[in-house]
């Protein structure tokens, strides 16, 4: 059988070129093994310290394949990465491969003292290795049926063996002579005596035996109650995340409230906007309007000048002057209020897109979270 450790010798300490799965794979057909089926898939192993939690075993997808020895009668599931063994778990009847997704499968070996799992690039392969996985579990079964047939049937002809030695024994003291007795008893004697040696191996060889899989059966019964207690964490785990997922699912509802009373705001400084720049066309059409003004001012001007004689209309002139000149005023003290204005609705504008964009920073910071959290609720799953 291809004795597989913690890590096997390197191809460079054998003085041999590296070999990887390949390589493993041969060693074990030289020492008796054959492989009976192979497939590729990517290696996990149960965290030690939570017993939660999935660690992957290979970078990459590696060769994963069931093995036979016809020598012990026994089948195993071996995988090599390199030059380290990342699984070396012998099946038993009482092993369970169970499916927890579309291309994720798992077994726990309580020899190795761990849970494996396994990921397939689909769901076809999974579904063939669990069927070949169930036939080997079967074969088993069948085997460690043949070896317990085997050992009752030698224990029961060691008994009745027990049970002829003395009245064979009685037979002959109670008829023939002494002389009968050495030429007929010692070869009888010996025969059975070395029969009973024989029963007496195999029978503390059954004991052995016996040992070992009450050892096995106490160490499954400790394995299924740390699996029991993890699924007992992970149940309360669960409720745990759902009460997180509920609080964080109405502090969301809080937040598209207020999501939609910041989009009625932005509507407002839309409309605000546009009254803006209304309000800044009619400071641009007084401004045009001022400008015609002081040209006419100025040709009023020169025609006062030019004409001496129109002082009459020159002080009409001067009347409609100083009226323009109110009216100038007038204007330009409406400029400024309205300037003022302008000034006013730009700061108000400022603060609201500073207050705008304070609340998106806040929702962009619970959307991480919602996220993390998301992410959380699906490695849980994986777990599960």
């Amino acid at each position: 059988m291809c004795e597989v450790g913690t890590r096997p010798p390197l191809a460079a300490e054998r003085g041999e070129p590296p070999g990887g799965a390949a390589a493993a794979a041969e060693r074990c057909r030289d020492m008796g093994e054959q492989p009976i089926f192979t497939t590729r898939a990517h290696v996990f192993q149960i965290d030690p310290s939570t017993k939660k939690n999935w660690v992957p075993a290979s970078k990459q997808a590696v060769t994963v394949s069931y093995f036979y020895d016809s020598t012990r009668n026994s089948y195993r599931i071996i995988s090599v990465d390199g030059a380290k063994v990342i699984i070396n778990s012998t099946i038993t009847p009482n092993m369970t491969f169970t499916k927890t997704s579309q291309k994720f499968g798992q077994w726990a070996d309580s020899r190795a003292n761990t849970v494996f799992g396994l990921g397939f690039p689909s769901e076809q392969q999974l579904t063939k290795f669990a069927e070949k996985f169930q036939e080997v579990k079967e074969a088993a079964k069948l085997a460690r049926d043949r070896s317990q047939e085997k050992i009752e049937t030698s224990s029961n002809h060691s008994q009745e063996s027990g049970r002829e030695t003395p009245s064979s024994t009685r037979a002959s003291s109670v008829n023939g002579t002494d002389d009968e007795k050495a030429s007929h008893g010692g070869p009888a004697e010996a025969h059975l005596k070395s029969e009973n040696d024989k029963l007496k191996i195999a029978l503390a060889q059954s004991s052995s035996n016996v040992k070992k899989w009450e050892t096995e059966l106490q160490s499954l019964r400790e394995s299924n109650a740390r699996l029991s207690t993890a699924l007992q964490e992970s149940a309360a785990s669960i409720e745990h995340w759902k009460k997180q997922f509920s609080a964080c699912k109405e502090e969301n509802d809080q937040l598209r409230g207020k999501i939609e009373e910041l989009e009625e705001q932005c509507n407002e400084i839309n409309k605000e906007k546009e009254r803006n720049a209304q309000l800044s066309r009619r400071l641009q059409e007084l401004e045009t309007e001022l400008q015609d003004k002081e040209l006419e001012l100025e040709e009023l001007r020169k025609q006062g000048e030019i004409i001496p004689e129109l002082m009459s209309e020159c002080e009409s002139v001067s009347e409609q002057l100083q009226a323009a000149e109110k009216k100038n005023k007038d204007l330009e003290e409406k400029v400024r209020t309205l300037r003022t204005e302008v000034e006013e609705s730009k700061h108000r504008q400022t603060n609201l897109k500073t207050e705008l964009k304070n609340f998106l920073d806040v929702l962009d910071g619970k959307i991480d979270e919602l996220h993390d959290f998301r992410q959380g609720l699906s490695k849980l799953g994986v777990d599960n």
